[in-house]
């Protein structure tokens, strides 16, 4: 995976857990960006550069809540479109930051907040231009952000967080974080067998039961579309096409699930969720950049899949 140590590059792995566990670092930029400027970073259009990579779960729910708010104008957009190198690999960079031999790197964003940065260059990136700072990386802080801040510039209409929810969505995010999102990552990265078996079981003990849940309702939460489901679609949908076969979370297929592919097919569906999803530079991004699981780095051809079939979800009730 490689880190910045010092803000130079190198190619190691982050150290895995005493049992063999994959732990994943925490984020380092922790700043908020807020409507009226209080936290020194005040939502304004064009001000922010969001720097993500379409193969990553965590920077694709940044892209998905952009494209729901309507921010397309407001926040402009750098994504991954080169295969790996020193980590997420661009054909081009923004403002005064420039590809080095003719590839952009995500590292140089984080060498250039902070010149002695130690620690790994993850996305997504909130960077703001006007200061040349990274404000912040960890997705569901800019998700939140997103959601609110920025209503002056895009849809104030919609609200994935909604005050009565909260509790409810603070609840499933936890459970789906641990046991989904970063479980299929526990899964993949594990560097014991001890440690690949017990993330293997909580997987699918939880995929079972969003399936008995989603038998029930709609969506995860108060029967509408929340931040709850926008922080599940990326890992269901990456989960036939990668983690099935490259993390062998090989239990059972998504498409086995009656109730959870029918919801992936309906948020596929919804207006503008489609646009965020590319199969081919998901599969660049981890059979061609994840080398030491696929060293021949081999793009897989398949699986086939019509996320645009029809779906039965309206059978459901769901609140307007």
């Amino acid at each position: 995976m490689g880190m910045l140590v010092n803000g130079a590059w190198f190619d190691d792995d982050p150290p895995a857990g005493g049992g063999g566990q994959f732990l994943r670092p925490d984020s380092m930029f922790r700043d908020r960006v807020t409507r009226d400027g209080a936290s020194g970073f005040k939502a304004e259009a064009g001000r922010y550069q969001l720097v993500t990579a379409p193969s990553c779960p965590w920077a694709h729910r940044t892209v998905l809540m952009r494209k729901l708010k309507r921010l397309e104008n407001a926040l402009p957009l750098l994504e991954s479109d080169l295969p790996k190198g020193q980590g997420w690999a661009y054909s081009r960079g923004f403002d005064d930051l420039a590809p080095k031999d003719g590839v952009f790197h995500v590292h140089q964003v984080y060498s250039s907040a902070k010149p002695d940065y130690t620690g790994r260059a993850t996305v997504p990136v909130l960077w703001d231009r006007e200061t040349r700072t990274i404000v912040n990386n960890e997705s569901p802080e800019i998700i939140r952000m997103l959601n609110s801040e920025f209503d002056e510039f895009g849809d104030a209409s919609l609200d994935l967080y909604p005050e009565p929810l909260r509790r409810d969505i603070d609840e499933v995010n936890a459970f789906v974080y641990d046991n989904i999102n970063n479980g299929v990552y526990r899964c993949g990265l594990a560097k014991s067998q001890a440690a690949y078996a017990a993330a293997f079981h909580k997987l699918f003990a939880a995929l079972d039961e969003l399936e008995h849940r989603l038998g029930r309702q709609r969506w995860l939460v108060g029967g509408r579309f929340t931040e709850a489901d926008l922080r599940l679609f990326p890992t269901l949908v990456r989960f036939d096409t990668v983690y099935y076969v490259l993390f062998k979370c090989n239990l059972r297929r998504l498409a086995d699930y009656h109730n959870l592919s029918n919801y992936l097919r309906e948020i596929y569906q919804m207006p503008g969720v489609a646009e965020t999803v590319d199969f081919e530079l998901i599969k660049l991004g981890y059979y061609g950049g994840m080398k030491h699981i696929n060293p021949n780095g081999i793009l897989p051809l398949g699986p086939k899949l019509d996320l645009s079939a029809p779906h039965d979800r309206a059978r459901l009730p769901a609140s307007a």
